[in-house]
């Protein structure tokens, strides 16, 4: 089974990194499962119905989310949709709308993706850990490939879960810091590892923002109000993962960058 995995895409100029890019990316990897987080897609903050319309025209099979998740309204008019292709954090408080994961076919095989989220320097939710037992405890009778999206804020927090996990999830790739890491690997019982597969937007900004505001926040200390630049240079981020469809152990993980200086090769 072959899984493209995008990062954390950001504001408009990320939803066009995603449009120009996400068809080669289609055709030099050949996935059967494209997996997309879209937290950030409305500016920063959130997901519209129409990005998230506009996202999955694109082929991608589902979208992932994040702390911002609630940050715009629009999702509470589809995200409890039946049918609706957007997942959220597993470990919000119960009575959150939305799930934290879902099923998907891959001819005759069944692939599950989970949204979990880390509680370090982030807000207080369920246990992760726990969280992933006690789903685990379930999906696992019903598939064996079984992909995360732990979105995280903790180098620490998400290594700890990596190895928590080895052998019991096919992958576990980090989302939330928009830093690509350089640590993709597969773990000694066949988990498929990225710490962060970043994201998805402005190259020329600092995560995804524009970078004169964030630096007079840091000669300030004042608050700013963050915004998303509009034009300039892109960068796509994320992983192509393979693994065996019958032992649900990863086979292969590649990181993925694609900007000015680094164009895609089909």
């Amino acid at each position: 089974m072959k899984i493209l995995f995008v990062g954390d895409v950001v504001g408009s100029i990320g939803i066009k990194m995603l449009e120009e890019t996400l068809p080669g990316l289609k055709r030099k990897y050949r996935p059967q499962v494209t997996i997309v987080n879209g937290e950030n897609a409305a500016g920063g903050r959130g997901i519209t119905e129409k990005m998230y319309k506009g996202i999955l025209q694109l082929g991608v099979d589902l979208i992932t989310m994040g702390n911002h998740t609630w940050d715009n309204r629009d999702i509470y008019e589809f995200i409890d949709d039946e049918q609706a292709k957007i997942i959220r954090p597993e470990n919000f408080p119960e009575g959150t709308p939305g799930i934290g994961y879902k099923i998907v076919k891959v001819n005759q095989s069944r692939l599950a993706i989970i949204n979990i989220q880390g509680r370090v320097f982030l807000n207080a939710l369920d246990d992760p850990f726990r969280t992933m037992d006690r789903l685990l405890a379930t999906l696992s009778k019903e598939t064996s490939n079984i992909f995360v999206d732990f979105h995280a804020e903790a180098t620490s927090e998400k290594q700890a879960m990596g190895w928590y996990l080895d052998g019991k999830v096919s992958a576990m790739v980090g989302t939330h810091t928009h830093v690509q890491t350089n640590d993709a690997r597969i773990l000694p019982q066949g988990t498929a590892y990225l710490t962060d597969a970043g994201m998805t937007g402005a190259y020329d900004s600092i995560l995804g923002v524009e970078r004169s505001i964030i630096i007079q926040k840091f000669l300030t200390q004042l608050p700013v109000r963050h915004e998303v630049p509009e034009e300039g240079r892109k960068i796509l981020s994320g992983c192509f993962i393979e693994i065996d469809d019958k032992t649900g152990k990863a086979k292969r993980i590649e990181n993925i960058v694609v900007n000015d200086e680094r164009p895609l090769r089909e």
